[in-house]
């Protein structure tokens, strides 16, 4: 993992209905991410926000058919796989700040432009495997993750000129408890080795990240993209995001399998997205984040 690092904050609510969520770099800065990053004696560089449309409210909350805001989800996706690329040309590690879990797209589109054998570990409560004629709600923050495997729109799909910017076969997933049946098929077809709650119950968050690496090493990845949803945790003990399921990771948890990832010195990019101050409790999701960014860059008690 280089130890120059890129932060770019992308902050856009598009794939979801609760406005909010594109205050999550905004909070994530306010809550001393850069002060706590620096102190690790990293290079940093805070790239600021990407650009990205004006809300219209009224569309926003409109019932709209089909994938909702769907050309704004283009011109996102599109400015922050440019801004990711552009931070991996130039030797850097990109940290991406969200914006819901639909910026995926653009950021793992980024990203796969530089590897033959990408991987992936998507560490939420959800699949986000959904294509838009079998989802439930059109949101595209249940899309990503499928569209990157080259199922979805053209306009998504092929981006950068071709399709597929993940194999099936270089996806972990870990911390699930909430499929839809499309999703959960799929999974099934597709052999995707998945870790559900009940599997970090029985085997503890340790075996589960470390069998995870050694999966994705058995692959011969070549590089490793982590995409963290805080809703991965449990909402008891982080609130501040718009999609939640009871009975996820616990804050420590979380940090004991950022602590091993470090270690591992596989990830050579990472998004973390959902994180919604407008329904958090004084900030404490944000706090949470960049807390669990200072372990994944190395951050120790000793």
């Amino acid at each position: 993992m280089t130890r120059a690092i890129d932060i770019i904050g992308v902050p856009s609510t598009f794939g979801q209905r609760k406005l909010g969520v594109d205050l999550g770099p905004t909070a994530i800065r306010y809550a001393g991410l850069l002060s706590r990053l620096k102190q690790l004696d990293l290079d940093i560089e805070d790239k600021g926000d990407i650009d990205v449309p004006l809300v219209d409210v009224e569309k926003f909350h409109s019932n709209q058919t089909g994938m909702r805001n769907f050309q704004e989800i283009i011109e996102v996706t599109n400015n922050l796989n440019n801004k990711v690329s552009e931070s991996i040309e130039n030797n850097r590690f990109p940290l991406i700040l969200g914006g819901d879990h639909s910026i995926a797209i653009g950021s793992i589109s980024g990203v796969s432009k530089h590897y033959n054998n990408l991987g992936v570990i998507w560490y939420d409560a959800h699949g986000d495997l959904n294509v838009p004629e079998e989802s439930p709600s059109g949101n595209v923050h249940g899309m990503p993750l499928r569209i990157l495997t080259g199922e979805g729109p053209d306009e998504l799909v092929n981006i950068n000129g071709y399709g597929v910017k993940v194999k099936t076969d270089n996806i972990v997933l870990i911390g699930m408890r909430d499929l839809d049946y499309g999703e959960r098929q799929f999974i099934k077809d597709k052999n995707i080795k998945t870790f559900t709650m009940a599997d970090i119950d029985k085997l503890g968050i340790q075996a589960v990240i470390e069998n995870a690496l050694e999966y994705l090493k058995s692959r011969n990845i070549d590089g490793l993209h982590l995409s963290l949803d805080v809703d991965a945790l449990d909402p008891i003990e982080t609130p501040g995001t718009g999609t939640r399921v009871m009975g996820g990771l616990t804050y420590r948890e979380s940090h004991f399998a950022l602590e091993i990832l470090h270690q591992s010195n596989l990830v050579s990019s990472m998004d973390i997205v959902e994180v919604n101050p407008l329904i958090d409790q004084n900030n404490c999701t944000a706090e949470q984040a960049v807390s669990l960014l200072g372990t994944f860059f190395g951050e120790t008690l000793l």
